[in-house]
């Protein structure tokens, strides 16, 4: 039997031949990924295990994103913390404010990750450089002191499911609302500790900046990872990198198929308190919001900023609506900046914040007190995800978000 292309990428890592679902293994990393959160717990770790140096300091990254710039002592000791370990170990790729963005935007744009590559972070989103045909995945704290130490993690050999993808989006249609279609279909424990693999020729239909969103989100269908193939746009995207492609054997196996037309997918709103509460924008009803939130490392990329603009220039956010927009990292900042997006924001009502993953985690700028409702294409809505345990998420696409601001209620962009 053949192997799918995540296990391909694995057996390469660890030297071998090849690998099967549930087989445990040993693999190299080529990068090693941490956060102000996170990276101060596998520093801690790293320090009992009596390690002295890391293993490679071009291939550990730590990027303060989280609760950045600080927004109390305790977020800023964890940055101090980040800081001093850097610094002591000369890390190369260490990213503090001025010279950050969230992390799962900075990576890619900095160009630290490629097709082919083994890369693991102590965070869950790190499954989005599966856009650019990389095995990336989270990890725990422990596992990365272990391979900031090593250079080594374990793995055990995840299954696959297989999205085959026909067509093209219509309008409004994005990544994101592919994803949520995705995961409403087969609920958040749909692809469990399995491999989400993208195929078909759908897949030509969407940007790079679509992959990333996907490929972001397979965690909120239970899965190791996501990963798409490496195509033309792929390839314009890592430019002259050095890379490696690998393709799914024919034979290989996967435990479930699903073909998908992307023609018919509408945009898409994941209700409270979980991404598969999905209704089409056709079925949502009145349901009328306090904040809005655009931006993230599902939805802070240029294209989604182009859109968000495109629907509220010229507009004015509805009185007692809040909007913030967060770019993904200072270079889309000032790309904004440049094609005049930020004034559009600004004369449309919207607060244009620094890089930073706060509103998402509802770590700082834009928390929600009990009762109000926000419209997010942030990533995840659970309870009490963005502030107060009696507070609502609704997850969407930068279009739709952009439509509410201005209406007031989640709205059809084609109502503005």
């Amino acid at each position: 039997m053949g192997m799918t292309m995540s296990q391909k990428i694995l057996a390469a890592h660890a030297d071998l031949n090849e690998v099967k679902a549930g087989q445990l293994i040993e693999a190299r990393v080529d990068a090693a990924l941490g956060n102000d959160v996170t990276a101060p717990v596998a520093i801690n770790e790293f320090n009992k295990i009596g390690a002295d140096e890391v293993f490679d300091k071009n291939k550990i990254i730590i990027v303060l994103d989280h609760f950045t710039p600080n927004k109390d002592i305790k977020s800023a000791e964890q940055s101090k913390k980040c800081r001093d370990f850097a610094n002591d170990k000369g890390i190369v790729n260490f990213f503090d404010v001025g010279d950050m963005g969230i992390e799962h935007c900075l990576v890619p744009e900095k160009g630290l990750v490629t097709a082919g590559d083994l890369l693991i972070g102590a965070d869950s989103h790190t499954c989005t450089y599966g856009a650019l045909g990389a095995f990336s995945t989270g990890i725990g704290s422990t596992d990365l002191a272990c391979a900031m130490a090593t250079g080594k993690a374990w793995f055990k050999v995840p299954a696959a499911i297989k999205f085959n993808l026909k067509n093209k989006p219509s309008k409004w249609v994005g990544g994101k609302d592919v994803i949520l279609h995705i995961i409403g279909s087969i609920g958040v424990d749909g692809a469990l500790y399995k491999s989400m693999e993208f195929a078909g020729e759908g897949v030509a239909a969407l940007s790079i900046d679509d992959r990333f969103t996907i490929a972001n989100m397979a965690i909120e269908a239970g899965a190791k990872n996501g990963v798409f193939p490496v195509d033309a746009i792929t390839k314009d995207y890592i430019g002259a990198r050095a890379h490696t492609v690998y393709e799914a054997d024919g034979d290989a196996e996967y435990e479930q198929v699903y073909d998908i037309d992307l023609a018919t997918l509408r945009p898409t709103v994941a209700f409270p308190h979980l991404p598969e509460n999905t209704k089409t924008i056709d079925d949502v009803g009145e349901i009328k919001i306090d904040q809005v939130v655009i931006g993230s490392c599902t939805n802070g990329r240029i294209s989604d900023l182009r859109l968000a603009a495109g629907i509220l220039k010229g507009k004015k956010v509805a009185r007692g609506v809040r909007a913030i927009v967060f770019p993904g990292t200072n270079e889309i900042y000032l790309q904004a900046m440049r094609e005049g997006l930020v004034e559009d924001f600004i004369n449309a009502g919207v607060v244009v914040s620094t890089p930073t993953c706060g509103p998402c985690l509802g770590g700082h700028m834009g928390i929600l007190a009990e009762g109000e409702r926000a419209v997010s294409t942030t990533n995840r809505n659970f309870v009490g995800r963005m502030g107060h345990v009696n507070s609502e998420v609704y997850l969407t696409g930068p279009a739709i978000a952009a439509a509410s601001a201005v209406t007031g209620r989640i709205s059809d962009p084609d109502e503005v």
